[in-house]
């Protein structure tokens, strides 16, 4: 009897085990199943918000496309035919089944300098019936391509030495000779070109459009014949220039009754401006006009002023010769030109030029006719910004120690000149002089690069190379 009712108590016991083992077993599994199913449903249905939010994303596209086809038939309408403050709100219908499936929202703004438009930001917000909190938003700017995409134009024939270090595209509507190192599209609006002695070719021989000898060039990158840049239809309205320094905020100054204005940007948004008052002569060479007095060495100068640049209107005109040097800190156009003499102005690089680190700047700097490389300059020398020599070319003349005085002799050799920016030469480029391979005068290292900050948000009136309206920086939140 004892023996019985030990086994039933035995049997209970391993029952009651199993009960636990089961229950507990049952409760992991459930929870499992429970997580897996939680897991599952959570990833539909960031699935399915990702594929709304991606169709968000083109309705929002395609918000941006609509301004642009907008502006295009109603050039500078920031308002989108309302007349009032946006945002501006369109739905968004299926091509394909006709039925409305999202909307897009329009935030339109503007960049003006002197009271006209030189850009148009457009933001454009979008989301879908199917799930309004997938939003996207896309914004971009509104702008005509500039010089600014490029590291040189030329309107003459050129030849980059093997010193070289170029990075973004070149253009020539002559004949290119490119023997530097490049990253970038070398295009030449020539089939063939005559390449001379002045070019490295003795004797004489006709080559093609863009031409090289050199192991540092790219010719996957050479493209000849491409389509000429009209340099008529880049060159700028100076007059307009000086009516908006003179009437719409801007900084004028006319004719110095010396020999120049010498222009510091001194890193705050203000410049000095200082009268020369006598300079040195002695003798250059250049291509086009050979042996001539120069006279680009101030002896003698007398302070004018400081000035503020306003920034709705940073446009600086001087109707006289220009030595310029300091650092720009801000968006800003300066332009040296006499349009009532008839008697074309210059541009001297006097010093270096620089952007003032993690600043929103941009320096365009127009002549009328030359812009020169200074003689008595840095032996490493920076030169930010777009330079445009309307009429003339920028270069440095050719310096012998024959034709300078002893305290000029030794800067007629310098060491490297960096370029962070655009040039834009109606003649021949050139910085460097040899004889036989031997560097005699000039800067014995080139290093130029576009720069990107001018390609989005030019200086105020740089030159268009389209009439085309295209979006620049795209970006998506």
């Amino acid at each position: 009897m004892n023996r019985n009712l030990t086994l039933r108590t035995k049997n209970n016991k391993s029952a009651g085990y199993l009960m636990i083992l089961v229950l507990v077993f049952s409760g992991i599994f459930f929870t499992i199943i429970s997580g897996f199913v939680g897991y599952v449903i959570t990833q539909n249905k960031l699935v399915n918000f990702r594929y709304e939010q991606q169709r968000a994303t083109e309705i929002a596209e395609a918000g941006l496309n609509y301004y642009k086809w907008y502006l295009a038939h109603y050039p500078g309408d920031l308002t989108n035919g309302t007349g009032v403050p946006g945002p501006y709100v369109h739905q968004y219908k299926d091509p394909v089944s006709g039925t409305f499936f999202g909307e897009f929202s329009l935030t339109v703004a503007s960049t003006t300098y002197c009271g006209s438009i030189a850009s148009i930001e457009v933001e454009s917000t979008a989301f879908t019936y199917q799930d309004l909190s997938a939003i996207s938003t896309v914004r971009a700017r509104y702008t005509r391509p500039t010089v600014a995409e490029y590291s040189f134009i030329t309107n003459s024939s050129v030849w980059y030495g093997d010193d070289r270090v170029i990075t973004g595209p070149v253009h020539s509507n002559q004949g290119i000779r490119m023997d530097g190192f490049h990253n970038s599209a070398i295009g030449s609006g020539q089939l063939t070109w005559t390449c001379d002695s002045t070019f490295g070719c003795n004797p004489n021989r006709v080559v093609a459009g863009v031409y090289t000898t050199s192991g540092n060039a790219t010719p996957g990158l050479f493209q000849f014949p491409t389509s000429p840049v009209d340099f008529n239809g880049i060159s700028l309205d100076l007059g307009e220039i000086k009516n908006k320094a003179q009437n719409a905020g801007g900084i004028y100054y006319g004719p110095s009754g010396a020999s120049g204005y010498r222009v510091i940007f001194n890193g705050d948004n203000t410049i000095t401006v200082r009268r020369v008052n006598s300079t040195t002569a002695y003798t250059a060479y250049s291509t086009t006009e050979g042996y001539h007095t120069e006279s680009n060495v101030i002896t003698n100068d007398s302070l004018l002023g400081n000035r503020v640049v306003n920034s709705a209107c940073p446009i600086l005109y001087f109707e006289d010769k220009v030595w310029l040097e300091g650092q720009v800190s801000q968006k800003v156009t300066l332009a040296a030109a006499n349009l009532s003499s008839g008697a074309q102005t210059n541009i001297v690089i006097n010093n270096n030029i620089e952007y003032v680190p993690d600043s929103v700047s941009g320096l365009l700097a127009i002549a009328e006719d030359d812009i020169d490389v200074g003689l008595v300059v840095p032996n490493n020398m920076r030169a930010d910004g777009i330079y445009i020599a309307q009429n003339g070319r920028f270069g440095r003349n050719h310096y012998r120690a024959s034709d300078l005085s002893n305290a000029l002799d030794p800067y007629i050799l310098r060491g490297t000149l960096t370029q962070y920016g655009s040039t834009i030469s109606n003649g021949r480029v050139g910085t460097k002089w040899t004889n036989n391979g031997v560097t005699i005068s000039g800067f014995a290292n080139r290093i130029n690069s576009f720069d990107l900050n001018q390609v989005v948000s030019p200086p105020p009136i740089t030159p268009e190379t389209s009439d085309v309206y295209t979006f620049k920086d795209w970006r998506q939140d």
